[in-house]
Formats: structure tokens, sequence, C-alpha cells
């Protein structure tokens, strides 16, 4: 029995290792894939910018105004996400629309 329990606990060793492997590369690529335009990222070469444009193989940083072009692998990771602005067309269209509502409780 004290044979098959070494080959056993090293087997189980190394299937936990492969599946925790497995689970930080799938969570890394979905960090990846969620980078879009206007978010600020650290490439692994230490270098922090905010991404101009991106598809499957590359991405175009802005570092201070200067277009860098790397590989979509060398991103390291996202420091902030992109901020949405609402703009003030639909801001003014919610403020007449609340208005109109007001005035017809009355």
């Amino acid at each position: 029995m004290n044979q098959f329990l070494f080959p056993i606990l090293m087997l189980a060793m190394i299937a936990w290792m492969f599946y925790s492997q497995r689970k930080q590369q799938k969570k890394q690529q979905e960090k990846m894939s969620a980078i879009q335009k206007g978010d600020e990222v650290l490439t692994i070469g230490g270098l922090y910018g905010i991404v101009d444009e991106i598809d499957d193989k590359k991405v175009v940083l802005d570092v201070d105004g200067v277009y860098l072009t790397f590989a979509r692998f060398a991103i390291r990771e996202r420091v902030t996400e992109a901020k949405v602005e609402a703009s003030p067309v639909v801001e003014s269209a919610t403020e007449q629309i609340e208005s109109a509502v007001e005035s017809n409780e009355e």
C-alpha cells in the first residue's frame, strides 16, 4: 500500500499544478480581452500608455503624444479603465423629458 501512496500523491500534485496554471491563464486572457480604446495599460517593459487602437495581434499606445505599436501579448495589465462621459445632448434630452413629465403631473 505504501508503494502506491507516493506516486498517487505525485500525480495529484501534478494535476493540481496544471489546473491552477490553466485557471491563471484563463483569468489573464479574460483581463486582456477586456482592454479597449482609452484604457491606461502597463507593458511588460514598464511603459505606461493609453490604448489608441487595438486588434487581435497589436496595440497602439499613446505615450505623451508619441504613438507606439506593441504586440498584444506585451501588455501586462490594465491600470485604469476608459472613462465614459455622457454627452451633453443626452443630458439635455434627459432634462427635457424630466421637465415634461413634471409639467404633465401638475
